[in-house]
């Protein structure tokens, strides 16, 4: 049986309350990606979505970003391989430290926005990453866009490492996601969505901008939790996986 995990970032928000649909969107995934203090989130946000998460038993783990407030962690920095390793053991610390106390175990890293693409094709800053991750807990799982330097960096750590892909993001044919500033970055269609989903999941290939299939690897897939149609595409996707058979399990879940 083919098997998936279904990830979202949360925690994307600031305040006492949560915004948004992270509560509804807990209870149709297996992982979630919570946001650190740097791009999104804050101590009291960091408290409330590990404590959902961990009350619908979804695994948890840390969405370490750039520390850009105010751009969403999505605008590149230009900082040092060693800033990179100092801000991702911070933010996992930090986290590590909600999970611990309210009885949790912290699964996997996935960073987040323009540091995740930055280290995707720039080896020295994902390496830098892994080394992070792996010094910190060398048992937590290191997620990356699939075929990407920062997955390549964890296996030569020997880390556990978990390729993604993205059900509402385009390619291109190097395998990259489709910049946010150009057109057609973003699947509109839930329908849409879960068409590349189910192929990239079934068959190993995405459609890209340049209409070309390429291979990929994919074993477990990101909704944003942040975009106007979360809700509705993470239902729609839940659906098509039942509707294929594709069972859903936590990427650290035994096979």
């Amino acid at each position: 049986m083919c098997k998936i995990d279904l990830n979202c970032d949360m925690g994307e928000s600031f305040g006492a309350y949560v915004v948004g649909n992270d509560e509804d969107i807990l209870d149709m995934i297996t992982s979630t990606n919570i946001a650190c203090g740097y791009h999104a989130g804050d101590h009291t946000i960091m408290r409330k979505t590990v404590t959902m998460a961990l009350q619908k038993n979804v695994a948890v783990g840390a969405h370490p970003g750039l520390p850009d407030l105010s751009g969403f962690g999505r605008r590149k920095m230009d900082i040092t391989v060693q800033e990179a390793y100092d801000m991702v053991v911070y933010q996992i610390g930090a986290l590590n430290g909600f999970i611990q106390a309210l009885g949790g175990k912290m699964q996997h890293v996935k960073v987040h926005g323009a540091l995740y693409n930055m280290a995707a094709v720039n080896s020295k800053l994902a390496e830098a990453i892994a080394e992070a991750v792996y010094q910190v807990n060398a048992e937590l799982i290191l997620v990356g866009l699939s075929d990407s330097e920062l997955v390549r960096a964890g296996e030569k750590l020997g880390m556990r490492t978990a390729s993604e892909v993205f059900a509402d993001r385009t390619y291109h044919q190097n395998g990259t996601l489709t910049s946010r500033r150009e057109p057609g970055a973003m699947i509109q269609k839930a329908e849409d969505a879960a068409t590349q989903v189910i192929r990239m999941v079934k068959e190993g290939k995405v459609m890209s901008q340049q209409a070309i299939d390429i291979p990929i690897k994919a074993d477990t897939v990101c909704i944003h939790g942040d975009g106007p149609h979360a809700l509705e595409f993470t239902r729609y996707i839940r659906s098509a996986l039942d509707v294929e058979g594709i069972a859903l399990r936590a990427m650290g879940s035994p096979s």
